[in-house]
């Protein structure tokens, strides 16, 4: 990973291409075969796309790059653009397993630079060679990174800084900018076979090119497979944590199920027949009196679901004129994902007019808490495909005078199609309530029931497609307006028109049957300028001892939205250079996010949806004749109402950001890189749910209105009202039993605010020797402060006492001898105090190394251009630091020890 490098050096490297780690130790080398390669694709200067900046040819004044290049792409061995992301420490995602599920939710996996994005926003942009993607998911308008093969990027910019002067929204945390190759003549080939424990996976990939000097033209098919894993086939899934001193969150939804004979009620603790005890357990298929069945509610729910992806991808160059070039990129992927959860359990209130009620007491009701597994199987499947396709193409004309004028239209389009099947809550509360053997559920032993009424169960499925459009068009002017002995001013104009619409349909009922559906319509166009200047204060004319160089640049925004209004954002930054090896940069700005159409105008997934169980509790209140962990049992059974959907009223996000840093080439120590960035960013206005999956929700007091516990039926009705019920057939009906013990406001919403500040560093050293070359490099960022406003209004909290590391890197030690590479890598998330777990104050860190074998076969004959990979991932097999919650892991992921063998060739 190259951080912090100045530009001339980098359109050094990219010229020399990968043969550049054999003799100068880059991070990761290949052989003099993929030399060749890499040179028939090396652009030259006036084609190299910059992030960060509108003019050509040069660097963004005043900011941190970092880079991952071809090199660090094949040593990865990553098989999508999400990997990729998930080995740069500044990306939330850092140090994970990126999953992509088939969820209506978030189905793709959102790069977050600095962590900034909560529940709602997009605080990162992704581009494609500077241009805009089409978004993926029903409910979500994201990108989806995992669009790209590994195969077609040359490299990867990640600018850390606000980007909003120069892209508009979205650019708060910083930019992702995927750059593609752009020539390449000859056919390349290659395959890939991995394995870990319980998992499969395989990739490959064919490049065609052809390259006439005038022009290129070049296409790419890749493919990916990967199998699933399921809790089952990890043990720190366990939702028993008592072995490691946690709680125990196993579920009593188990098959078979259980009984609770003369159940109390959970408001005033008396039972429904007052002169016999209440709340006996018993449990299924014995019900032997005081006992009870536990199971693991997800022990069979994916941990990393199946998927598979195929990817096209195509480029054309061709100089029409002198003055006059035409190039066109596009590209079309698929993925299909296939996702296996626990069978749904289901709870309930069955009485003595069902023909199968077994009288345990005189009481003539029981509670009965049971899933489906002994008559529908362990899981339930969720299908899910996401496809998408964009075109951009465009003009360049050199106007003269060192001016161009670029012409660029963009236009994508996304289907997205989610089947997620599940039971008919409703047709189950129905037949519980039934009171002859042909329409009653036997909750004593399901598969007694009438098939008709099993089938009627299980004859459900949530429906979820969208289709999102894009189409841009933007025209850039850049050139120089003087010259000055520091070098000339540059100056970039533009204009560019964007539209969008998402259109998407929910549909929660049995199969084919649509009579509720809810489908939304919503569209936007964005039209805007920008502009940006570059004065060369001093430079090669006229540097002296103390001053080498000193450039400032200023770049300034206004985007006007049909929907929420206008907005400008400037940024200005500077370089200086006291002497020849040694570069100070700064910059400041601010930057926006505009609530996205899925988050606003969108109302297809405004809903109620209930959970006949309660996963997320606080601390029990008191309850006469009960003892705390007897209430918080009686309360893990009881129903959940969460209120999700969009919000038309929200504002956009906002943030001012601002940097200060240096890099240092010592020219006595060649090869030495030393560079390190300190960061502060002010975001506000965060677009978020409330964090109901964490502990976080019941101990800090700012998001107590967000939620209520033991709501009334008023309380209950007057908060979903029109809303679509998800799991239950009316409120009403929760209350015919163990009434709901919370009720969760978990729509999107302007929340509060993050102030963070730290440092972003980078050490590197290549040097070439006698047998080849040595490597070494230590990267990552240095959280200084964070710290949260939960509401606006509200005090600040310190996540870094409360869920927040202050260390993510990644150390490398590699080198080459002949034709064989290697490297190792060490990634590195720091662990965090913790609060709000009764048994735990702390999570761990979490650390994995890495190994990357490369061996080229030959410089000659048929097995000329033929490179041999081994990647061992996770050597030590290490399992995700635990965390005493549902979800038992945090702070990382891992598929375990990964080894993948791989082939490249080029013919």
């Amino acid at each position: 990973m190259a951080t912090g490098l100045d530009f001339a050096a980098r359109q050094g490297a990219w010229r020399r291409g990968i043969s550049v780690l054999a003799c100068a130790g880059a991070l990761l080398g290949a052989s003099g075969a993929y030399a060749q390669e890499a040179d028939s694709d090396a652009p030259s200067d006036a084609d190299i796309v910059v992030t960060g900046t509108l003019l050509r040819g040069v660097a963004p004044v005043g900011t941190n790059v970092v880079a991952i290049d071809r090199e660090d792409i094949v040593a990865t061995g990553a098989a999508s653009a999400n990997d990729l992301l998930a080995s740069i420490p500044q990306v939330g995602n850092f140090a994970t397993v990126p999953s992509g599920s088939g969820s209506f939710a978030l189905p793709i996996v959102r790069p977050n630079i600095r962590n900034l994005g909560a529940s709602g926003g997009t605080t990162t942009l992704v581009l494609l060679n500077g241009h805009r993607l089409v978004g993926a998911g029903v409910l979500q308008t994201s990108v989806d990174p995992s669009i790209f093969p590994p195969e077609i990027i040359d490299r990867v910019e990640v600018v850390p800084d606000g980007g909003s002067a120069v892209y508009g929204s979205d650019a708060i945390g910083g930019v992702i900018n995927f750059i593609t190759r752009k020539r390449f003549d000859g056919v390349a080939v290659n395959a890939r076979y991995g394995f870990a424990d319980n998992y499969q996976t395989a990739d490959g990939n064919i490049t065609v090119g052809k390259d006439w000097g005038s022009g290129s033209i070049l296409a790419t098919y890749s493919y990916a497979w990967h199998d699933n894993i399921q809790n089952i086939d990890r043990d720190y899934t366990r939702a028993d944590h008592t072995a490691r001193g946690g709680s125990d969150f196993r579920t009593q939804l188990c098959s078979p199920g259980n009984i609770i004979d003369n159940p109390t009620n959970p408001l005033t603790g008396l039972p429904l027949v007052p002169f016999l005890p209440g709340n006996v357990p018993y449990a299924l298929p014995g019900m032997t009196r005081n006992t009870t069945n536990l199971c693991e509610g997800a022990l069979y729910t994916d941990l990393y679901p199946r998927e598979e992806r195929h990817s096209v991808f195509a480029s054309l160059t061709q100089q029409l004129s002198a003055d006059l070039e035409f190039s066109a990129t596009a590209y079309w992927s698929r993925r299909d994902t296939t996702t296996l959860t626990q069978q749904p359990g289901f709870s309930g209130f069955v009485t003595a007019a069902n023909p199968y009620f077994r009288p345990l007491s005189f009481s003539p009701a029981q509670s009965v808490s049971m899933a489906f597994d002994d008559v529908f199987g362990h899981t339930v499947t969720s299908k899910a495909r996401f496809e998408s396709y964009g075109i951009t193409p465009g003009f360049k004309f050199n106007a003269g005078g060192g001016w161009q004028v670029r012409a660029e239209a963009n236009v994508g389009r996304s289907y997205n199609l989610v089947l997620d099947d599940t039971i008919n809550t409703a047709a189950a509360s129905a037949a519980l309530a039934g009171t002859t053997l042909a329409t009653a559920l036997n909750p004593y032993d399901p598969k007694a029931s009438a098939p008709a009424v099993l089938a009627a169960i299980k004859d459900f499925q949530n429906y979820g497609r969208a289709v999102q459009e894009l189409a841009e068009l933007r025209v850039i002017a850049d050139g120089a307006l003087a010259t000055l002995p520091g070098g000339d001013v540059r100056l970039a104009v533009g204009g560019e028109y964007h539209y969008e619409n998402l259109d998407s349909l929910i549909n929660l009922d049995r199969r084919g049957v649509f009579t509720n559906a809810i489908n939304s319509y919503t569209s936007r166009n964005v039209k805007s300028a920008f502009g940006e200047l570059l004065i060369p204060i001093f430079g090669e004319g006229n540097g002296a001892p103390g001053i080498r160089a000193l450039s400032i640049s200023g770049s300034i925004r206004y985007d006007d939205y049909n929907d929420i209004g206008g907005t400008t954002n400037p940024k200005i930054g500077f370089i200086y250079k006291p002497f020849d090896d040694f570069t100070i940069r700064g910059n400041y700005g601010t930057s926006f996010h505009a609530p996205s159409l899925a988050d606003t105008t969108s109302t297809s997934d405004s809903r109620a949806q209930i959970l006949l169980f309660s996963p997320f509790r606080g601390p029990p209140e008191p309850i006469p004749g009960l003892t705390p962990a007897q209430v918080d049992q009686l309360n893990s059974a009881r129903p959940t109402i969460i209120l999700a959907g969009g919000n038309p009223d929200l504002k956009p996000e906002k943030a001012k950001t601002w940097s200060l840093g240096f890099d240092w080439k010592p020219n006595m120590a060649p090869g030495l890189v030393v560079s390190a960035t300190y960061y502060n960013v002010k975001f506000t206005d965060a677009i978020a749910v409330p964090p109901f999956l964490s502990p976080v929700l019941f101990s800090d007091a700012g998001y107590s209105s967000f939620y209520n516990t033991n709501p009334t039926l008023a309380e209950a009705l007057a908060a979903v009202g029109n809303l679509q019920l998800n799991g239950a057939p009316s409120i009403q009906s929760l209350y015919a039993g163990n009434s709901p013990y919370i009720l969760i406001d978990a729509r999107r919403t302007n929340l509060g605010s993050i102030k963070t500040d730290g440092i972003d560093f980078n050490v590197a050293y290549a040097r070439q020797t006698g047998f080849g070359s040595i490597n070494a490099s230590i990267a990552g960022t240095y959280t200084l402060s964070r710290k949260t406003q939960p509401i606006a209004g509200n005090p600040y909290g310190n996540d870094l006492k409360n869920g927040t590391g202050r260390v993510a890197l990644v150390a490398t030690l590699g080198g080459s001898v002949g034709d064989f590479t290697a490297l190792a890598k060490l990634n590195y998330r720091d662990g965090y105090p913790i609060l709000g777990l009764p048994k735990q104050t702390k999570v761990d860190s979490f650390q994995t190394v890495d190994l990357f074998f490369g061996y080229s076969l030959a410089d000659e004959g048929v097995l000329k251009d033929t490179m041999l990979t081994l990647n061992i991932d996770n050597v030590f097999d290490q399992d995700p630091p635990f965390i005493d919650t549902l979800g038992s892991y945090t702070n990382g992921s891992t598929l375990g020890r990964l080894v993948s063998f791989g082939i490249r060739k080029k013919f």
